[in-house]
C-alpha cells in the first residue's frame, strides 16, 4: 500500500507553446504576462528539469508532452483530476473555457493501464451551469484524516466541495481568504500545504472566526503549524507537495517559496520531509508553482 498522504508517482505536462493565460488573468493575483517564443522555451526546459529531478529521486514521473496552442495552462494539470487510493478517478468543471480543453484521454488512458481504476465520475459539464470546481487547487487534501479545505471562491463552489466529500467519506472545510488588498484567494493551494506531519498556511488571510476553528482542528491532529506570511504565500511558499522518493518523504517547492521560508520554517519541514527546490521561474509567471504542476497520483498499481 502506498503511503496516505505521499504520492510516489506524478502526471506532469510539458508545454511546447507557453504563455500566461489571458482568460485567468483577471483574479489571479499571482500571474503577470508572459508571452515570447523565449518564455515558451523556458518553460520548456523548466519543466523537463524538475521532472528529471523528481525522477533522480524515485518519484515516477509520468510524463505528458501539449503541442497545443489552445491550452496555456495545460503545465498545471492537478487542476482537472483527482485520483484516489480506492480506486476512485474524478474529473472537474473548469473556471476559464481554454481550460476546459485541457482533459486528456491519453492521461485517463494511462491510470486505466496501470492503475486500479474502480470508477470515472465525470463533474466537467458542470461548467456549463456555471458551478466550478478545479481539483486539488481548489481541494487541498489530508487523506490521512479524510478532510478537504477548501477556500469559496468563483473557482471553487462549496456545493460542489460538499459533493465530492460525501462521495470520496471525506469531511469538508469550507472557508474563506482573502489578500491584503481583499480580494479574495483563488486556489486554495496557494494558501496552504498539508503533509504528513504538518501544516503550511497562512492564516492571516482567514477571517478570524474561521482561523481559530482551523487552528483548533490541527491542534486536535497534532499537527505542527508553519505559520507563513502574505509576503511568503506571494513568494508561492504554499504551494507545495509532499511525495514519497527513493528515500523517503521529500517536499516538493520552487526555488523562490524555498528562498522566501525562514531557517526555523525549515527545520520544521526537515524533520519530516527532505526539501526538493526547484526553479520554475518563467512558470511561475503564469500565476502557478511547484504544486500546480504536479497531479499527484493515489491509485494502486495494477
Amino acid at each position: 500500500m502506498k503511503p496516505l498522504q505521499t504520492p510516489n508517482a506524478v502526471v506532469m505536462v510539458r508545454p511546447h507553446h507557453f504563455v500566461s493565460n489571458p482568460q485567468t488573468m483577471q483574479d489571479n493575483a499571482y500571474q503577470v504576462a508572459a508571452d515570447s517564443q523565449h518564455a515558451s522555451q523556458l518553460a520548456y526546459q523548466e519543466v523537463s528539469r524538475v521532472a528529471q529531478t523528481l525522477s533522480e529521486a524515485g518519484v515516477t514521473v509520468h510524463l505528458f508532452e501539449d503541442q497545443s496552442q489552445l491550452t496555456p495552462d495545460s503545465v498545471f494539470p492537478n487542476n482537472w483530476f483527482s485520483t484516489h487510493g480506492d480506486g476512485q478517478l474524478l474529473i472537474y468543471p473548469m473556471y476559464a473555457p481554454n481550460r476546459r480543453m485541457e482533459r486528456r484521454s491519453d492521461v485517463i488512458d494511462l491510470f486505466k493501464n496501470q492503475y486500479q481504476v474502480e470508477s470515472i465520475t465525470d463533474l466537467s459539464r458542470l461548467a456549463d451551469s456555471e458551478l466550478f470546481l478545479e481539483g486539488t487547487g481548489s481541494m487541498v487534501m489530508d487523506h490521512i484524516h479524510k478532510v478537504v479545505y477548501a477556500v469559496e471562491s468563483k473557482r471553487t463552489c462549496a456545493k460542489l466541495v460538499a459533493q465530492v466529500c460525501k462521495q470520496l467519506g471525506y469531511e469538508p472545510v469550507v472557508f474563506n481568504a482573502y489578500d491584503d488588498q481583499g480580494v479574495a484567494v483563488y486556489h486554495t493551494n496557494v494558501l496552504m500545504c498539508v503533509a504528513s506531519e504538518f501544516v503550511m498556511i497562512c492564516l492571516d488571510m482567514v477571517p478570524n472566526e474561521q482561523r481559530a476553528a482551523l487552528e483548533q482542528r490541527f491542534a486536535q491532529q497534532n499537527k505542527p503549524v508553519i505559520a507563513l506570511t502574505q509576503a511568503q504565500i506571494a513568494q508561492f511558499c504554499g504551494n507545495a507537495l509532499e511525495l514519497q522518493g527513493h528515500d523517503g518523504r521529500l517536499l516538493a517547492l520552487s526555488q523562490t517559496a524555498y528562498d522566501a521560508l525562514s531557517e526555523a520554517q525549515k527545520d520544521v519541514i526537515e524533520r519530516s520531509a527532505k526539501l526538493m527546490p526547484m526553479a520554475i521561474p518563467t512558470l511561475e509567471a503564469a500565476g502557478g508553482s511547484i504544486r500546480c504542476m504536479l497531479g499527484g497520483v493515489h491509485l494502486q498499481k495494477r
